[in-house]
């Protein structure tokens, strides 16, 4: 029997054994790194946390150090400090010799100082790490948020999503031999390796700039009573992203509350619409580099253009005489672009449409971004070129028309939306993102004329409130119809 049991220990059993000894004489831990910050940075260079890391607290009991006849006064008194129902809490505090039982997770500082105070038996606190976004709601189709957290943090949508394993650096670890009460030899045998804590980014957004854009929409979605809003402000010089509000929004601090996760969407990037007339000055741009017209080229707006069988009127089912090209964009004419389009070849018009960067990616760095649609123009049809010119039958971001535009504003040259300013790596490092020309897509001289007859759509055109006194404003109308 003994020899059996001996051969049982060293031979059958032994890496069993083996390990059962080595963890009463190893200590193992995992050394969590620390997820980076997202910063916002105004125009003095100032940085404004957008998503950091605090310790929130937790309440927790043990039921088994709270006496019987006490259970009744601690329910009732956790339930008035943390705002809950009593009976949840002495349900809870009701569970016989159960060790352990948590209560309610990511306190107030108030609730926890309450709780504190009060020096109930039996109620503890523990600290935990969790992602904070100061603003709540602003930019949060931009940052995105963290989830999992009672385990580990996992980036969801938005820069957390696209950057995470930056933003996540690397957990590192310590292995070494523990003494008979468990405390670490330090003189013995050990292995570690330090973690490495995640990189800061610092984005292109000023938060003044974001702040005005949230608050303007907002108001411009009450007064229009519209279910969804948008505002981009770049600098089309650099292609930097000054300011992405979206409506409606969520706050990553509650994200878990949201009814409709199509809010975690941003539709800057992720939305495909039709633009309509806000397409006609890229129509015009394509003439003007192709030398067909000149912003004074006159034509006859009789109101309506026939192709194929198909009618294409002016939105106000007017025609309006010999008008200029100026006075196109300013009238918002429909037959006025389509007169320009067909002074141009198809496979040349289908050209500048996609070096525009309409059918692709614009490369941003946020998920899921879409390509564009232009397929229509794959079809050579009179029709489908026709309605292009006016920005229907074609599909498109947001983030694509405002990288078109911005080009016009820029001499011509496309430039590749970033909202990345800098990545800052745990050791001081910088790594700065540099603007990038995708390519020159008219010639400065049409750019130019292009934003000339700009200018005189809001000096002339339907709506002179986008004016500024002092500034010279070029702007275009856009509505789309919604099949």
């Amino acid at each position: 029997g003994i020899f059996y049991r001996l051969f049982s220990l060293q031979i059958i059993d032994y890496k069993f054994y083996a390990k059962k000894a080595e963890n009463q004489h190893r200590f193992s831990q995992t050394l969590e790194s620390m997820r980076g910050t997202i910063f916002m940075k105004d125009r003095f260079g100032d940085v404004h946390p957008l998503a950091i890391n605090k310790e929130y607290y937790s309440v927790y009991v043990v039921p088994k150090e709270i006496e019987e006849q006490d259970k009744e006064g601690v329910s009732e008194k956790l339930a008035g400090i943390l705002d809950m129902e009593k009976d949840a809490i002495l349900k809870r505090v009701s569970k016989k010799d159960d060790p352990y039982e948590p209560v309610k997770s990511k306190l107030s500082d108030e609730e926890a100082l309450n709780v504190k105070n009060s020096s109930l038996r039996g109620v503890y606190l523990s600290g935990k790490e969790y992602r904070h976004y100061p603003y709540d709601d602003i930019a949060a189709a931009v940052v995105g948020f963290v989830n999992n957290p009672e385990t580990e943090f996992i980036g969801q949508y938005g820069l957390e999503k696209f950057f995470d394993k930056e933003l996540a650096g690397k957990n590192g670890s310590l292995t070494a031999a523990k003494g008979v009460g468990g405390a670490i030899i330090f003189t013995g045998d050990r292995d570690y390796n330090p973690a490495v804590d995640g990189a800061d980014l610092i984005l292109t957004i000023d938060p003044n700039v974001q702040f005005k854009a949230e608050e303007v929409l907002k108001k411009a979605m009450e007064k229009w009573q519209a279910e969804k809003g948008l505002v981009i402000v770049t600098d089309p010089k650099a292609g930097a992203i000054k300011a992405l509000a979206n409506n409606p929004s969520f706050n990553p601090n509650e994200y878990s509350k949201v009814d409709n996760i199509g809010v975690y969407m941003n539709p800057a990037v992720q939305s495909l619409f039709e633009p309509g007339s806000v397409m006609k000055p890229v129509t015009m741009a394509i003439g003007l580099d192709q030398g067909v017209i000149t912003p004074d080229t006159k034509y006859i707006d009789e109101g309506i253009v026939r192709i194929g069988g198909y009618k294409i009127m002016n939105f106000d089912n007017e025609a309006h005489g010999e008008k200029t090209m100026r006075q196109v964009l300013e009238l918002s004419l429909n037959t006025g672009v389509v007169f320009v389009q067909k002074k141009i070849q198809k496979p040349v018009f289908k050209d500048y449409f996609k070096n525009f960067g309409f059918g692709e990616k614009m490369g941003i760095d946020l998920p899921g971004e879409v390509s564009g649609n232009i397929s229509n123009l794959e079809s050579n049809r009179d029709i489908n070129y026709a309605t292009a010119s006016f920005g229907q039958g074609v599909a498109i971001t947001p983030m694509h028309l405002i990288s078109a535009i911005g080009a016009i504003a820029n001499k011509g040259k496309l430039m590749k939306p970033y909202i990345i300013d800098e990545f800052k790596s745990p050791d001081g490092k910088t790594k700065k993102t540099e603007p990038k020309e995708i390519r020159q897509v008219v010639s400065p001289q049409a750019a130019e004329k292009v934003s000339s007859m700009m200018v005189d759509v809001v000096k002339n055109g339907f709506d002179k409130r986008a004016s500024v006194e002092g500034y010279m404003i070029a702007g275009k109308t856009g509505t789309a119809q919604i099949a």
